[in-house]
């Protein structure tokens, strides 16, 4: 049976936030004291700054502030692993204490309001609660439209993406434990989280603008995650090329048989233009093929390797989230006594 009051942590992976990270704590700190007050989470609830080995003040940013203000605290990552590795880091770390996680980025572009939607949908049983855009206004012309392709593209494939949804979610205790079964080492959690199963539902909100700073997710990103994702979770890539070979095949053997009823006929020409476009045409399809291989052979090489997806630096959040526990437990213990 769900607690009645869980305890709640925020995870908030972070690379070089320091122009949004005082706005992101004032925010976050106001929801969860509002929370608190209606008595939907535990007074011992956090925020996990996740920080992926930023190169400006971001940890200092997270240490100092984690001394004055109760609900915040860090985890430093050995170096810079990814947004997605950073993530698992923080839903692995938070578990051990928490009843249910909620994961956001650190620019606030999702609304932080819908976190009190999240945890009524956790409270009436769901283990899973999406946060989904109502609308991507906010993007450029060229991203919304690549987007809107990219979710169509993982449909066809048959590959359960919620549509509109990043990383804005809540997951229980035993849905995270569920999660860390999945032992692969290039992580599309997007992917992987609608394969867990349980209760689930959306909730949607409208985006914002990022507040400062630039966005991490550049096209270079976007495309490699993109392709991540798909590669991830399907073998159509190599089978396309498995039928485009084919194709060509058939193509070549009907061109052979023309060519040859041609030479008997005596109607021969040479042909230069024709012969080095098709030298060119078929040696970057070949090209292509081998590099779309290569990307799989690539991922089995990274999977049987099985490294750790990150390493931890610094914890401050298991040891003062122990301390804050154990204070709120001798308070209730007071209070139940009188």
């Amino acid at each position: 049976m769900k607690s009645m009051r869980p305890l709640l942590t925020i995870v908030v992976p972070c690379y070089n936030e320091q122009e949004v990270l005082k706005d992101t704590i004032t925010q976050l700190s106001s929801v969860l004291d509002d929370l608190r007050k209606e008595e939907l989470i535990s007074a011992s609830s956090k925020i996990l700054f996740v920080d992926d080995g930023s190169k400006d003040r971001t940890w200092s940013l997270i240490a100092m502030e984690s001394t004055i203000n109760s609900y915040v605290t860090g985890l430093k990552l050995s170096c810079n692993v990814g947004h997605q590795k950073a993530l698992l880091a923080g839903l692995e770390k938070a578990k051990s204490k928490s009843d249910c996680v909620i994961s956001i980025d650190a620019d606030l572009q999702d609304d932080v309001s819908v976190i009190r939607s999240f945890l009524l949908k956790y409270h009436e049983g769901d283990e899973i609660v999406y946060g989904v855009r109502d609308s991507r206004e906010t993007d450029t012309f060229f991203k919304r439209n690549t987007a809107l392709c990219f979710y169509r593209l993982m449909q066809k494939l048959n590959i359960n993406l919620i549509y509109n949804h990043a990383d804005y979610r809540l997951m229980s205790k035993r849905a995270i434990e569920e999660l860390s079964r999945y032992k692969e080492a290039d992580l599309f959690l997007r992917g992987i989280v609608p394969l867990i199963g349980f209760n689930s539902s959306n909730v949607t909100y409208s985006r914002k603008k990022r507040l400062a700073g630039e966005t991490k997710y550049p096209l270079k990103k976007m495309i490699s995650f993109a392709f991540n994702g798909l590669t991830s979770f399907s073998v159509v890539p190599i089978r396309a090329f498995t039928l485009l070979g084919c194709l060509l095949f058939f193509i070549s053997v009907m061109t052979g048989c023309y060519a040859f009823i041609q030479k008997l006929l005596g109607n021969t020409s040479i042909g230069w233009t024709s012969l080095m476009i098709s030298i060119w045409l078929l040696g970057a399809i070949q090209l292509i093929s081998i590099g779309v291989i290569g990307e799989y052979i690539g991922k089995i090489f990274i999977e049987v390797k099985k490294r750790p997806p990150y390493a931890i630096d610094i914890d401050l959040y298991t040891e003062r989230l122990g301390v804050s526990t154990c204070a709120e437990e001798s308070l209730l213990t007071k209070e139940e006594f009188n």
